[in-house]
Order: C-alpha cells, then sequence, then structure tokens
C-alpha cells in the first residue's frame, strides 16, 4: 500500500511521522510542495493522495492524477469547492475530507478576535508603542449586553454558540438545516434579514456555495443595525469585499474580523516582507484600526493538525482497502 501526500509543511510532519508509526504496512511519500500539473507524476505507482490545496484542483490535475492510476484523494481540509465536479463525477475518484478538524479553534479565535475589536486593542497597542498611556476616547463595548447572530449552525457554528453564551450574549441563528436542540431552545430565526436587523455582531460559519457567493453585499449590510461587527471565519467569497468597505466608511458596520479573504491565495501563507501587495481592496482593509485580519490561521492549532493528517490518511487508507472512506465526499 503507497500513499502520497503533498503541500506537507514542517509542522505537519511529526504527525505523519505519528501515523505511519502506527501504520507500518503503508509506504507514504512526503512531498512539500502543492499539487500541480508540474509535479502530478511523482504520483505515479501509488495507490492513493493525500493532499492539502490552496488553490483549484483542476480538471487537467485530476485526469493526470487518475491517468496515473491514482483514484483515492484525501484532502486535509474541510472545503471541496476548489474541486472541478465534472472530473471527479467523470473519473469516478474517491474524496475525502476531514470535516471537523477542530471546531473549537475556529469558533475561538473567531471570539477572541471579536473582543479585540470591542476593547479597542489595535487602537490602544498604537497608543501604548508611544507611551501614550491615555484611555479617552477609546472606550469598549461589552459582548453580554449584545446579540450574535450565527449565520451556520454546524459543528463549528455550535462551538462558538456555547463561547458566546459563556460570555453572557444573547444568541440568534440562521441555518437552512437545523439543530434540533438549538430548534427547541428557540435561538432560529426564519430569515436572514430578521437576523440582520436584530444583531449586533454577524459571524459566518457556512461553507462556500454557488448559492451564498457574496452573500453579505451592500444589500445585506443595509438591512443590518448600524455599527454592526462582521466575523468571517469561513469562506472568502461569502462577502462583497468593496461593499464591506463602503459600509466600513459609511459606519454601517463598525469592525470586522476575517480570517478569510475571497482573492487570498496570493497572499496567506506567504512571507511578502517588503513586497508590495497589488491588491488594492485587500490593503484597504489591512490597513484599517477596526478590521483585523488573520491568514486563515483559525484552524491552526497542534489538535487541528493531528486531526487534518490523521484523518485524511485513515480515509485514504480505507479507500485503498474498502473502496469507501468514514469521511467520503459525495458528488451527486
Amino acid at each position: 500500500m503507497k500513499i502520497i501526500a503533498y503541500a506537507v509543511r514542517d509542522d505537519e510532519r511529526p504527525f505523519f511521522d505519528t501515523w505511519m508509526k502506527e501504520n507500518p504496512d503503508v509506504e507514504v511519500k512526503l512531498v512539500p510542495e502543492l499539487l500541480t500539473e508540474d509535479n502530478v507524476d511523482l504520483a505515479k505507482g501509488f495507490d492513493g493522495a493525500d493532499v492539502y490545496q490552496q488553490k483549484d484542483y483542476t480538471a487537467e490535475v485530476l485526469n493526470k492524477l487518475a491517468d496515473e492510476g491514482v483514484k483515492n484523494i484525501s484532502l486535509r481540509n474541510v472545503g471541496v469547492d476548489n474541486l472541478d465536479d465534472p472530473t471527479v463525477k467523470a473519473r469516478g475518484l474517491n474524496i475525502s475530507n476531514v470535516p471537523a478538524y477542530s471546531p473549537n479553534a475556529i469558533a475561538e479565535l473567531s471570539v477572541t478576535q471579536l473582543m479585540q475589536l470591542l476593547r479597542q486593542t489595535p487602537l490602544f497597542n498604537k497608543k501604548l508603542a508611544k507611551q501614550d498611556f491615555r484611555w479617552a476616547p477609546d472606550i469598549a463595548k461589552e459582548l453580554n449586553t449584545m446579540t450574535v447572530g450565527v449565520i451556520g449552525t454546524g459543528r463549528i457554528g455550535r462551538a462558538a454558540i456555547d463561547i458566546f453564551k459563556g460570555f453572557g450574549a444573547k444568541v440568534i441563528g440562521y441555518d437552512v438545516y437545523r439543530n434540533a436542540e438549538l430548534e427547541k431552545e428557540g435561538m432560529y430565526v426564519d430569515t436572514l434579514d430578521e437576523l440582520y436587523a436584530q444583531a449586533d455582531v454577524i459571524t459566518l460559519h457556512v461553507p462556500a456555495l454557488k448559492d451564498n457567493y457574496h452573500m453579505l453585499n451592500a444589500d445585506a449590510f443595509s438591512k443590518m443595525k448600524d455599527g454592526a461587527y462582521i466575523l468571517n471565519f469561513a469562506r472568502g467569497t461569502l462577502i462583497d469585499s468593496e461593499d464591506l468597505i463602503k459600509a466600513l466608511d459609511s459606519g454601517k458596520v463598525a469592525g470586522a474580523a476575517l480570517d478569510t479573504y475571497e482573492y487570498e491565495t496570493k497572499i496567506f501563507n506567504k512571507d511578502l516582507e517588503g513586497q508590495t501587495i497589488d491588491d488594492k481592496v485587500f490593503m484597504n482593509l489591512f490597513n484599517r484600526d477596526n478590521v483585523l485580519i488573520t491568514p486563515h490561521t483559525a484552524f491552526y492549532t497542534e489538535t487541528a493538525v493531528h486531526n487534518m493528517v490523521h484523518v485524511s490518511m485513515n480515509s485514504n487508507k480505507q479507500f485503498i482497502e474498502t473502496g469507501k472512506a468514514d469521511t467520503q465526499v459525495k458528488f451527486d
């Protein structure tokens, strides 16, 4: 049994080493580069591929993998929106993901960043750097006085709900597929418009789909309370970034914490020190005191990385042995 793993970072290697010790019957090849048309031939002779991708899995790449006899592909992440669906179906590829490597990791950072916005931490950091120890005018807000609207109440959304409740906030939720326990609590609103009208904080925890592309746009912002806070720790395409800038300029949105950005692959997880970033929209957001940006690191904890490696490799081994996997993704 042979599995090739692409885009293996240094921080992932100890977890791969642990998995290999636990599975001595599997030969594993670790490749540091992302899977591309240029290195897909390295998969020749392997039974499966374990991948983490920050760019699209194009039809060309997937066809070449299939041509090399590799039809078992396990993603070390949740999202499958960057896979070329027609090719997956046409070539009969087995795809798995890691649906919940650590919901708490993502939920915790979203709340952490919100608290920094509410407590004016960026402004105080700037003042402290100049030895300005005055308080005013940067007065804070308290989360326990606010209503938090959670869009998407899956594993991550529910983890966030628990944390927000711990702060004493009122929490309301919206989801096409409702959780039975939250339904009993009466937490759901029936429409997004209701959530926009009631929430002081709106946090996104939904996958990227064609139906929710730019769900937070000028129309959505216009329906929100003045001075709302926006948290996006899901997918960058959920927000129209230019409309967000306009909402920030007008004061309709008081602040935003963004762990994702719709054109992030050119920027995130790269060392761009001293370089000019040729993205005016991103730089506009990045340079604001009331916008906190993290480079898609909400998942990045020891627990999560361990789970990403072990779950994906276990799934790939299951594919090879049985043709099925516990975390298999169906493409209908």
